[in-house]
């Protein structure tokens, strides 16, 4: 009998997200409704968000926060 290839998956799930990013999982949710964040409504019940897109998403916030707080400090 053929064992299934064990498949990394591409998608984190909300509350993946919540314990990466420290927040609660009631403030991931209202995250998914952001405009701009890569959260994938698959279902009634179920928001995906795919793993490369949600960390370029954090990488650009980073850029936007860090490019915000240059032009404060000028």
């Amino acid at each position: 009998m053929a064992r299934k290839p064990e498949m990394e998956p591409k998608v984190y799930t909300v509350p993946e997200v919540a314990a990466l990013l420290g927040i609660n999982l009631p403030r991931a949710y209202e995250l998914t409704r952001q405009p701009g964040f890569p959260a994938i409504r698959v279902s009634s019940r179920r928001i995906i968000i795919p793993k490369v897109a949600f960390h370029r998403w954090l990488e650009q916030a980073a850029l936007d926060k860090q490019s915000y707080d240059t032009a404060e400090n000028q």
